[in-house]
């Protein structure tokens, strides 16, 4: 059961945007916004009843003396979409890191404004998610916060690329250097969570880089419009988890 689990999951991960599950309608606004997600369908129900959910406050944390993480960036991006509730973006290649003695490999990104987690209470003004999985479809979450300020040359061909019809998956048109939507500093938080979206199934790695990286307001406001609405889930309760760095 825990392996067909896991093989659901991925498959959410790399064929549905943002892992949504297909043909349930949610939002972040209205009747279907994040309150509501639990009792949408049978589902959804650990989007209430789930006692390890994602995004939270990175708070009270114990110091584990985590190594910083070593990415091996060797890919290139694929397509792009916005499919109403991000947008996202597939990976040609296998840009991967090493954590718990597996690999695990980038599948997609995508991205959140404003941010979903907080540090000690602090919201940025945009999040990315990197998605990676591995051989057995477990999941490492890397999210990287946004402050504004000088512009990310990584953004460009992403914003450049913006689909103008919602579901329409486009051919990126140029590369991105991904190096660049990191901060320096490689050093996280880490902690168990779900995804942040329906069906928020839990067991998911959590790392937060400790460091934001930067976007100038102008491209900040592109994404905004893009999406149209704000797209984060509040933060949820941690229930006795432990946040390590």
């Amino acid at each position: 059961m825990r392996i067909k689990k896991l093989g659901l999951l991925l498959v959410a991960v790399t064929t549905l945007p943002a892992w949504a599950a297909p043909d349930i309608h949610w939002s972040y606004e209205g009747d279907n916004a994040p309150e509501h997600w639990g009792a949408i369908a049978p589902e959804f129900q650990t989007c209430s009843k789930g006692q390890y959910q994602s995004p939270i406050d990175i708070n009270r944390v114990i110091d584990g003396k985590l190594p910083e993480l070593k990415f091996n960036f060797h890919t290139d991006t694929k397509t792009i979409v916005n499919n109403g509730h991000t947008i996202q973006v597939t990976v040609k290649d296998t840009d991967d890191f090493e954590l718990d003695n597996d690999t695990f490999v980038l599948k997609q990104f995508h991205f959140h404004a404003p941010s979903e987690n907080h540090l000690f209470g602090k919201a940025f003004p945009m999040e990315a998610h990197f998605v990676h999985a591995n051989k057995e479809g477990e999941l490492a979450v890397v999210a990287v916060m946004f402050e504004l300020g000088e512009e990310n040359k990584a953004l460009t061909p992403i914003l450049a690329s913006l689909p103008a019809r919602l579901d329409r998956v486009e051919d990126m048109k140029q590369s991105v250097d991904m190096t660049a939507l990191f901060p320096v500093s490689k050093h996280y938080y880490r902690f168990s969570g779900s995804l942040t979206t329906p069906p928020c199934t839990e067991g998911v790695r959590w790392l937060i880089m400790k460091h934001p990286a930067t976007l100038s307001a102008t491209q900040l406001s592109t994404l905004q419009h893009a999406l149209k609405h704000a797209n984060n889930r509040p933060v949820q309760p941690l229930n006795g988890r432990i946040i390590v760095d």
